[in-house]
């Protein structure tokens, strides 16, 4: 979907239409959930400050969240899905794999397929969707991306590898800014540079994420559109309404998340082995520090020494703290291999 929830936002209140528009808290410890195209043309992007959004646009106007509204559109729209075909991966509230080799409605073609669900997306919710149409999750993503607002792209097999040489680095799936910055330092502009590296440089230079790039770069990409997405993590935040700099006081809220993130663990029945601490400081730095144990984190009496122990690892002299966080994730399935076969279509 584009720019999701500020769509939703524009949809239900007219006088917004055409403006720049953020979602989230405007206050001074506010965050931008999401931002109109709007608002993208100065610059604001999600997880940006509201002081600095609002610094960039003057007549910036914010929507408060509503999360209940937005899974209502995404559950409409994932009842259009499912008219044509049930083998869906949801990755957010506002993007998913369809995978439609074989469909319901036994249209030949994946491009006829995503006009048809734009279409009916369009008609049925007002909102705009783009597409992207290839062979494997890789290329279907990077379409999906490359002619948004209300695109639709194909990328043929046969010309795939032409497309991909073309593909600035920072549009490789997994590849962010500090990995980007790495790719450029290594002379790695874009996907022809990509290519031309060996599986052994790119994994002593990327450890295993190397090899996936190494494949995307050559096109290949076997996942499978995965309709029953296992749970990776439990985790909870907080981000505080002043910054915490006196230890005893840090030492208090990390055992409030601690406390939360064991309600959400027993909520949602989840067992993993490896706790994860993160923190945010006063200039948007962060730090992350992780510990796995022999044994399923389930208990606070569990979890609360471990993230005191990861807290002892953090620097805290002189750095004010804005957010804390706390996660357990690496699920037995997870450890366990898995094979894995070539799909044909796929549709974001």
């Amino acid at each position: 979907m584009d720019a999701f929830y500020a769509s939703v936002e524009q949809r239900d209140h007219p006088e917004w239409r055409g403006k720049p528009l953020a979602v989230g808290h405007e206050e001074e410890r506010g965050v931008v959930a999401t931002a109109s195209y709007e608002a993208r043309r100065y610059g604001i992007h999600s997880a940006m400050s509201s002081v600095k959004a609002k610094k960039l646009c003057s007549e910036l106007i914010f929507a408060p969240l509503r999360m209940a509204v937005y899974k209502s559109v995404s559950a409409q729209i994932h009842q259009i899905f499912h008219e044509y075909t049930d083998i869906i991966e949801p990755i957010s509230l506002d993007e998913a794999f369809l995978d439609v080799t074989e469909n319901k409605k036994g249209i030949d073609l994946a491009v006829d397929i995503a006009k048809e669900i734009k279409q009916r997306i369009k008609e049925e919710t007002g909102l705009t969707a783009s597409a992207g149409v290839s062979y494997n999750k890789f290329l279907a993503k990077v379409a999906s991306e490359h002619r948004k607002p209300d695109g639709l792209c194909t990328i043929h097999p046969q010309k795939a590898q032409e497309f991909i040489d073309k593909l600035p680095i920072e549009s490789f799936w997994g590849v962010g800014k500090v990995t980007a910055k790495k790719m450029h330092a290594l002379g790695i502009h874009n996907g022809a540079l990509l290519r031309m590296s060996t599986p052994d440089f790119l994994t002593l230079q990327f450890g295993k994420a190397g090899m996936l790039y190494y494949n995307f770069a050559h096109g290949i990409d076997p996942r499978p559109v995965e309709p029953e997405r296992e749970r990776k993590s439990v985790g909870c935040e907080t981000t505080f309404e002043h910054d915490l700099e006196i230890k005893s006081s840090i030492i208090i809220e990390l055992y409030h998340v601690a406390q939360e993130l064991i309600k959400r663990l027993e909520k949602s029945g989840f067992k993993g082995y490896t706790l994860t601490l993160k923190i945010k400081f006063n200039d948007f730095t962060q730090k992350t520090r992780s510990i796995s144990e022999d044994h399923p984190l389930t208990t606070l009496k569990e979890i609360l020494p471990l993230a005191r122990e990861l807290l002892k690892g953090v620097d805290l002299t002189n750095h004010p703290i804005r957010l804390l966080g706390l996660s357990v994730s690496n699920p037995w399935e997870e450890i366990a291999s898995r094979e894995y076969k070539q799909l044909s279509f796929k549709f974001k």
